[in-house]
């Protein structure tokens, strides 16, 4: 009988431990990116019945006459709908819908999903299929999940394995080297009221410099460096967060700073992460939904359902366009859907489950990432009762001057009180400038100091 107990309790302990016990991909498996499979790992195949189509290197080159700076003109726009997905017609699709956007459509009646055809856009620079190709080989998971060592500028997981591995591979997307942009949030009410709050944004992602090695990157322990400043409604502006993203922050929590405009003093910001408020977001999301889910993975346990296909919002340049107004975006209760385009994809289902004796707001996270890009596309999160609380899309472009596939807008909106949160709010600003050059000493907390008083 004992021998047996210690035969269940190794059982358990291997279980728990399952993420680290995998074989590494075969040279046989890695040779098929950039054949069967895309350089990221995505199926280069259409589906079964051509309703995706085969992946042909995605947008490589800018449309004719844009210039850096420009908002990203579509370059879809002669497509037309194929069909359009409402509450009387939901039932037809809904094994390609999230519970998410059955929750939306069972609660508005007007909402609806406006769906065109597959358009496989999202690429990448070649030396990030080239570094993905080393990574799959050399990649693992390391401090039970929460950190990766053996990868570097590329994904780490192009060939995954487990839920954790997915996470990663979206958490180390290629975003360019450095980005500032100037996008707007608005809380908007149950009527359609909002007060729009600018920020300006700058990344510097550490995981992709050109010239970062392999030792640099484990050194710092650092992933991404970021700084957020708020630039209005006049009553918040001069606040500046700066963030230096670990790449264990388990081991090292996210180190974190704020300008206070009115002491004109620079503190330490242990709080900007996990459940703690969105900044200026009104309580309408946790500091780890920005950019979909950031930080890190420690508070749940991550499952890989598989992969499905989904309609999703996908190449979205219509609510990019800086030919429409933000009011002409932000409507009562949801977006103008109008303006708002889907699509049939491909994505990996990850289930994130609240581990027990842990907290956060959210009691279970569903995410849909997509298989060309691993941008999470949308996301279900559950409250403590189990109940589905907010629902999250993330519609994205390519920025083709940069080949990468991000989010224009994220939009997290919330059943319970019948508000939402848009996040990335452009029409009437600059674009993003992806030629930004930036070191990772401008990221410091003393030139924080000096950018605040200055």
């Amino acid at each position: 009988m004992k021998k047996l107990l210690r035969f269940l309790s190794l059982l358990g302990l291997l279980s728990s431990v399952s993420w680290l016990v995998h074989a590494a991909p075969s040279a046989a498996d890695v040779a098929r990116l950039g054949k069967d499979l895309t350089p990221l790992g995505a199926e280069t195949a259409a589906n079964a019945d051509g309703s995706i189509p085969a992946w042909n290197g995605g947008i490589l080159t800018p449309l004719a006459g844009y210039k850096v700076g420009d908002h990203h003109a579509d370059p879809f726009a002669g497509d037309q709908p194929l069909y359009t997905v409402t509450p009387a017609n939901a039932g037809q699709h809904e094994g390609k819908l999230t519970v998410g956007t059955l929750a939306l459509l069972k609660a508005y009646p007007d909402y609806k999903l406006v769906v065109y055809p597959t358009r496989r856009s999202a690429s990448n620079p070649q030396r990030v299929y080239d570094a993905t190709r080393q990574n799959a080989a050399t990649a693992k998971l390391v401090e039970g999940g929460n950190g990766i060592s053996g990868a570097i500028l590329g994904v780490p997981f192009p060939l995954p394995q487990n839920g954790l591995e997915v996470l990663w591979n979206f958490l180390t997307r290629y975003r360019g080297v450095a980005a500032n942009r100037r996008i707007g949030q608005a809380a908007v009410e149950r009527g359609g009221g909002y007060q729009l709050v600018q920020f300006e944004d700058e990344f510097l992602f550490n995981y992709t410099r050109a010239d970062i090695t392999a030792k640099e990157l484990d050194d710092s322990n650092t992933l991404i460096y970021f700084k957020q400043a708020v630039v209005a409604p006049a009553r918040l502006a001069g606040t500046i967060l700066l963030a230096q993203e670990t790449m264990d922050q388990v081991k090292e929590p996210r180190r974190a700073w704020v300008y206070n405009a009115g002491r004109r003093r620079v503190t330490r910001a242990p709080n900007v992460a996990y459940d703690n408020p969105g900044t200026a977001a009104d309580g309408q999301r946790t500091s780890d939904q920005f950019d979909m889910f950031n930080g890190a993975p420690d508070r749940y346990d991550w499952k890989l359902v598989g992969k499905k296909e989904m309609l999703v919002p996908y190449n979205s340049y219509k609510l990019h366009s800086d030919k429409i107004k933000i009011a002409d975006v932000l409507k009562p209760l949801h977006l103008n859907q109008d303006l708002a385009r889907y699509e049939l994809h491909r994505v990996w289902v990850l289930e994130a489950t609240l581990k027990a004796g842990t907290s956060h707001l959210y009691s279970r996270r569903t995410f849909c990432i997509d298989e060309d890009s691993w941008q999470i596309l949308a996301a279900d999160q559950y409250d403590s009762r189990g109940q589905l609380w907010r629902v999250s899309e993330a519609h994205c472009i390519n920025y083709y001057e940069a080949q990468t596939f991000w989010s224009t807008l994220e939009v997290h909106t919330d059943l319970q009180n019948g508000r939402y949160l848009a996040i990335g709010l452009d029409n009437e600003n600059s674009m993003y400038d992806f030629s930004l050059k930036r070191t990772p000493g401008d990221y410091s907390p003393e030139s924080l100091r000096r950018e605040g008083t200055r």
